[in-house]
């Protein structure tokens, strides 16, 4: 093969320019209305999590103080219909500001949600483009190692190391992203198989290119399109994950909260008449898990797309 054959920019691989790519993706994901509808959700609830708490500003970690509010003249508004502007949805047992309880359980459903994911995600294909590459008895060794962490039952060790070490934030997420990329670097290992059979990859070895190179600067830029549709569901994930842990009771501890554990507050309150508290919770984590499972499919079929027109 002359150096004439070889692609333009060999550092670039057949990377498409990153405008074309882009733009070509984001047509394709304008035509599903509700992958658009579902990223205005979830830009929503962004803000709604992180900007909420400093413009709806509620007293979220004093339990001491919340009660004896209550109790000094001001009326417990626990009912299932808009009371006053201060506390529209009312307040938990504890007496916290229901909504504000909701903007801190976001954020820390969606902190911990896209932290584990991107851990997962990077971890996956880190695993599986250096599996694939490799090949030969490397492969079949790091693939093992991933059959048996698939035969684990996710949920089942997250609850033990959670037990184990504690439900702090820090734990959850390593945890959560640490057991969830089994997954991922199987599909990562499968674009490298075709990937390294592909002219530029061999030209780039013929010209001395080094392992790591190839793998870092043109197998896994190639593979950035299943990267991210990967990790949007690996964030979904995470965030039912999280949800299903403090459901459980093992979630975050106070003063922090969950969505998970605002649903168990909630499940557990409704014998006593107030099971509106149910909803809340369940809603966001419903709404945010749907948009997140709707935009990874838009952005699956904006990539597919872009792989026919090369």
């Amino acid at each position: 093969m002359s150096l004439d054959n070889t692609p333009t920019s060999l550092d670039a691989g057949e990377v498409a320019e990153v405008g074309s790519v882009l733009s070509l993706v984001w047509r394709t994901f304008k035509e599903n209305k509700l992958a658009v509808v579902s990223l205005g959700v979830f830009i929503f609830f962004l803000l709604f999590s992180f900007l909420g708490p400093h413009l709806y500003v509620t007293n979220q970690t004093n339990t001491f103080q919340a009660i004896s509010a209550l109790i000094n003249g001001q009326p417990a508004r626990n009912f299932p219909w808009f009371t006053t502007w201060a506390d529209p949805l009312g307040t938990d047992p504890s007496g916290f500001n229901m909504v504000g309880r909701l903007m801190i359980g976001g954020r820390t459903a969606l902190t911990v949600g896209l932290l584990a994911g991107l851990i997962s995600t990077v971890v996956g294909s880190l695993w599986g483009a250096v599996a694939g590459y490799r090949g030969r008895f490397t492969d079949t060794a790091m693939m093992r190692f991933v059959d048996f962490g698939l035969s684990i039952p996710g949920l089942f060790l997250i609850i033990v190391i959670v037990v184990l070490f504690g439900s702090s934030s820090t734990t959850i997420t390593l945890t959560l992203g640490l057991s969830s990329w089994f997954g991922s670097s199987r599909l990562i290992r499968g674009e490298t198989l075709s990937l390294k059979t592909r002219d530029f990859v061999q030209a780039i070895r013929v010209l001395g290119g080094s392992n790591r190179r190839i793998i870092f600067r043109h197998i896994l830029p190639n593979t950035v399109g299943t990267m991210i549709v990967v990790g949007t569901f690996a964030v979904a994930d995470s965030i039912l994950a999280l949800s299903g842990l403090g459901f459980i009771g093992l979630g975050i501890p106070l003063p922090n909260t969950d969505w998970g554990t605002m649903l168990n507050t909630g499940v557990q309150n409704a014998p006593n008449g107030f099971w509106w508290q149910i909803v809340p919770a369940g809603v966001c984590i419903v709404l945010v898990v749907m948009a997140l499972n709707f935009i990874g499919d838009a952005l699956r079929d904006g990539f597919e797309v872009r792989l026919q027109k090369r």
